[in-house]
C-alpha cells in the first residue's frame, strides 16, 4: 500500500516500504555513532536520493533528530535514547506470549519462522525502557516456565478466559487456588484447593497442573481440563511447590497429557508406511531406524498408553507395538 505524507518543506513523499522507516528509526536511535547516507543507500539498497527522502522522513516524524559530522565530514544523524520507547508499551504476557510461539514454530520445525520471531522480540525488548523492562521481565519468565507443551495433537475446546487470567494471576503471584472442576464421567462437580503449576497445551484440550494441596494424593501432580474447569479463586495462602517439579519435563515425559509413569516405546512400520511414518515427530526423545527390509523402527521413552492407543489406531495394520511386550493394540 503507498501512503502519501506531506512534508514540512511541501515535498510530497510516495513510499510503498513504511516498514522501511520503522526499521531506519530504529537503527538511528541504536547507532552510536549514527547513520550516514551511504550506510542507508547500502543497508536498504536505494539510491542516494530514495536514501535522503527516508532520511527527511524521519527527521520530520522526529524533530527529536541530531545531525553530526563525522569522519571526513559526512554528516550522520542519530536518535536520542528513549524516544521511540514512549510509543509502545509492551506486558509480560505479551512478552511470554511470543516466546511461547517461539516455542510452538521449534516444535513444527519452522525454524526460519522461529528465528525470524527471535529477532522481533529482541528489537521490541530493545525499545522498552531499561526500569520498565526490570519490572516486567521477571513476570513474564515466571509465565514463560509455567507453560509447556504436550507432545500430541488434537482438536480444542473453547475455555472461559476469566477463568485462564484468574489461574494466570494464582501462578504470577504464587498463591493457591480453589476451582470448581466438572466430572464428565461422574456428571457432578467437586471443589478443589489446589498448588497451580501451569498449563500445557495440546490441539485437543488444554490443561492446568496442578497438586491438591490438602496432600490427599500425596506427591502426584495432576492435570486439569481447562474447559472443564467452571470457577477459579485466587486465595490469600502461598502455594506449596514440590521440590524438584520442572514443567517442561513433566510434559515430556507423556504421550499427549494423561500423565504417567515413562516406559520404554519401540514401534515398527511396515514398508508401506514407513516414508510417511519418518516424517513424524511421534515424541522429543524419538530415534529412527530405517531397516534393511523397508520397515521403520521408532524408539521413545514416555508415558501415556491411553493417547498412544488412539494414535495407533489411525496407522492400523501398518504399525507393530514391539515394546512394551503383550501391548493389546486397539485394531480397525
Amino acid at each position: 500500500m503507498i501512503g502519501y505524507i506531506k512534508m514540512a518543506k511541501g515535498v510530497i513523499m510516495a513510499y510503498e516500504k513504511t516498514y522501511d522507516l520503522l526499521d531506519l528509526a530504529t537503527k538511528m536511535q541504536s547507532s552510536r555513532e549514527g547513520v550516514s547516507l551511504n550506510d542507508i543507500m547500502r543497508d536498504f539498497k536505494v539510491s542516494r536520493r530514495t536514501a535522503e527522502r527516508m532520511r527527511d522522513m524521519i527527521v520530520y516524524k522526529f524533530p527529536q533528530t541530531v545531525e553530526i559530522s563525522g569522519e571526513n565530514n559526512t554528516k550522520r544523524w542519530y536518535i536520542p535514547q528513549g524516544t521511540l520507547r514512549d510509543l509502545i508499551q509492551f506486558s509480560a504476557e505479551e512478552l511470554s506470549l511470543l516466546e511461547n510461539m517461539r516455542t510452538l514454530l521449534n516444535k513444527k520445525q519452522m525454524h526460519e519462522q522461529n528465528q525470524t520471531l527471535g529477532k522481533l522480540i529482541d528489537k521490541i525488548k530493545a525499545s522498552v525502557k531499561p526500569d520498565v523492562m526490570r519490572k516486567i521481565e521477571p513476570d513474564a519468565e515466571a509465565l514463560l516456565e509455567a507453560e509447556g507443551y504436550i507432545c500430541r495433537p488434537g482438536p480444542k475446546l473453547q475455555i472461559d478466559e476469566e477463568i485462564i487470567k484468574t489461574i494466570r494471576q494464582a501462578i504470577l503471584e504464587c498463591h493457591q487456588l480453589r476451582i470448581t472442576y466438572y466430572n464428565k464421567n461422574s456428571g457432578k462437580e467437586s471443589f478443589n484447593v489446589l498448588n497451580p503449576y501451569g498449563f500445557l497445551y495440546g490441539e485437543r484440550n488444554h490443561y492446568l497442573v496442578a497438586h491438591h494441596a490438602d496432600g490427599y494424593f500425596g506427591d502426584n501432580v495432576h492435570t486439569f481440563i481447562l474447559s472443564n474447569i467452571r470457577k477459579a479463586e485466587v486465595l490469600p495462602q502461598p502455594a506449596k511447590m514440590l521440590k524438584g517439579f520442572n514443567l517442561q519435563k513433566y510434559a515430556e515425559e507423556s504421550f499427549g497429557a494423561f500423565h504417567e509413569k515413562p516406559f520404554e516405546v519401540e514401534w515398527l512400520f511396515d514398508a508401506e508406511t514407513a516414508d510417511e511414518a519418518s516424517r513424524y515427530i511421534f515424541h522429543p526423545s524419538q530415534t529412527m531406524t530405517k531397516n534393511p527390509d523397508g520397515t521403520l523402527t521408532v524408539k521413545f521413552y514416555a508415558g501415556g498408553r491411553l493417547e498412544m492407543d488412539w494414535h495407533l489406531y489411525t496407522w492400523g495394520k501398518h504399525v507393530k507395538v514391539i515394546k512394551p511386550e503383550n501391548w493389546q493394540k486397539i485394531e480397525i
